[in-house]
């Protein structure tokens, strides 16, 4: 290791641990912890219009928003699956199923190449950046119109009125995730051919045709009165007040600790393993406040498993496979191209965190506790860490690209190639070269736990969880306007755990 990388990374620790002190006062006694969530914490103060909140539920359940109708913002922010889909890496469009069940289909180009982000309490207001590298962030004395800064740049339309909204912008543009492929749906193709403006066009006049929608959008927003006047601006909005209201969870032991102002109203158990977290386990440096995130970037070196965002200089896979890919995932660098930001990813929420798993940036963990103990010792802890055959579904139809001339091609890949293909899943973390640039980016120094504390500190991070997050499947509706099936399929209540 360089000096340059001990100092930054003893450096970092030094940070994590002051703000613990800082930060945990006499939470342990049962003050000075975080202030318990109100209405007022969140957009809307917590209660956007029924008519906007109707339009938000059918919109995101609803796969017309996808180029190819065949995925809806639901399916991979399932509300019986921890608001997330229950896999380490997702399938988005041409995938098949819900939940952990769902598998490639009649074909996909790549998995999805970071993990579902949990939508628990994502409407509140105190959320700067959107993403798992921040790529959006609010920016009202930037150069964009739209007052924000993002991938879009000055293609972002004005009028949205929140960070929420502004997010919503972008799933529909992601050829896996949403859009599709070049030629497979003229949105695909528009964002294939970087007309981020046309593609939300094209989904916008799809919902002016429809009499329900029109109606709905009618009723939401003052300045529609008639259907042309319907933009994706208006859909991005609805989608956020949705998830304000839908995704709102406050009902948690851990809150009733907050509105008491008081850790004894958890069990002993649980009041070890708070002071742990606000002391000795240092966990509170980045998990701080209400929601239990700093909202700041992180390093710590959780292994990169899956296709990555074809980041780096890397060419070792394309030279193995003869597929032209890169496969790392560098992060927030990838945004401010600050050599300190290698590898460092947004500190998730720990809101309902024993139902949000896998865990991790790329979804390397299947199990909270790996997940703890990886912080404990994190380079370690990814030196050691193996792709195990299940951690990710296998491929049934791949979906590839070719060129000819000026023209790409999308065909199904030979299956001779097949293995060539799947050996992405593995490559950077098999690879000493890459692995070890994740490494050295660390910034998170070792600390030793007991069993016994490990055990206490998972007791705390259970209160965490508000019970009417285990499923909240009544919220997918029967039907929707287009006339196509809700993703997901509704599940009972009481199923999904």
């Amino acid at each position: 290791m360089t000096d340059l990388s001990h100092s930054l990374r003893a450096s970092a620790s030094l940070r994590i641990t002051t703000a613990a002190v800082l930060l945990m006062g006499t939470a342990a006694g049962g003050t000075d912890l975080p202030h318990p969530l109100a209405d007022t914490d969140f957009l809307y103060d917590g209660a956007p219009s029924e008519a906007l909140f109707a339009l938000g539920r059918d919109l995101f359940f609803d796969p017309i928003l996808s180029g190819n109708r065949n995925i809806s913002c639901g399916t991979c922010h399932d509300p019986a699956h921890g608001s997330g889909d229950g896999l380490a890496l997702g399938f988005g469009t041409g995938g098949e199923g819900f939940g952990p069940d769902r598998h490639a289909g009649t074909g996909v180009t790549a998995r999805v190449p970071r993990n579902a982000q949990p939508l628990w309490n994502i409407g509140a207001r105190e959320y700067v950046a959107m993403f798992h590298d921040g790529r959006l962030e609010p920016d009202p004395d930037g150069p964009f119109p739209s007052g924000y800064w993002s991938p879009a740049r000055e293609e972002l339309p004005e009028g949205l009125d929140s960070l929420l909204a502004a997010q919503a912008m972008f799933p529909v543009l992601s050829p896996v995730e949403m859009a599709g492929w070049s030629g497979s749906n003229p949105v695909g193709t528009a964002v294939a051919q970087d007309r981020a403006p046309d593609a939300w066009d094209l989904i916008a006049e799809r919902l002016q045709e429809l009499p329900e929608y029109a109606a709905q959008f009618e009723a939401a927003f003052d300045d529609v009165t008639e259907p042309e006047h319907i933009t994706f601006t208006h859909a991005a909005r609805a989608l956020a007040a949705f998830q304000t209201t839908a995704f709102r969870s406050t009902d948690s032991p851990f809150d009733t600790a907050l509105q008491a102002n008081d850790l004894s109203v958890l069990s002993p158990d649980a009041q070890r393993g708070a002071a742990l977290f606000y002391g000795d386990a240092a966990c509170a440096g980045c998990h701080s406040g209400p929601l239990l995130t700093d909202h700041g970037f992180h390093a710590i070196a959780v292994p990169q498993i899956g296709p990555g965002k074809g980041h780096g200089a890397d060419t070792t896979y394309f030279a193995a496979s003869g597929f032209p890919d890169r496969l790392e995932d560098e992060g927030r660098f990838r945004v401010t191209f600050d050599p300190d930001d290698l590898f460092r990813f947004r500190t998730p929420s720990l809101r309902n965190v024993t139902l949000t798993g896998p865990w991790g940036h790329s979804g390397a963990f299947d199990d909270l506790e790996q997940m703890v103990r990886h912080h404990l010792d994190a380079v370690a802890s990814l030196e050691t860490y193996e792709v195990q055959p299940d951690t990710l579904p296998a491929f049934e139809t791949i979906i590839t690209r070719r060129g000819a001339g000026s023209t790409l091609i999308f065909e199904n890949l030979n299956p001779f190639r097949a293995g060539a293909f799947a050996a992405r899943d593995g490559f950077v973390q098999a690879s000493d070269q890459l692995r070890t640039r994740i490494a050295a980016a660390s910034a998170i120094e070792p600390i030793a736990l007991s069993d016994r504390e490990i055990a206490d500190l998972m007791t705390f991070l259970a209160t965490f969880t508000d019970p009417t997050a285990h499923n909240r499947s009544d919220l997918v509706p029967a039907t929707v306007p287009s006339g196509l099936a809700p993703q997901p399929t509704p599940q009972p209540q009481g199923v999904a755990d």
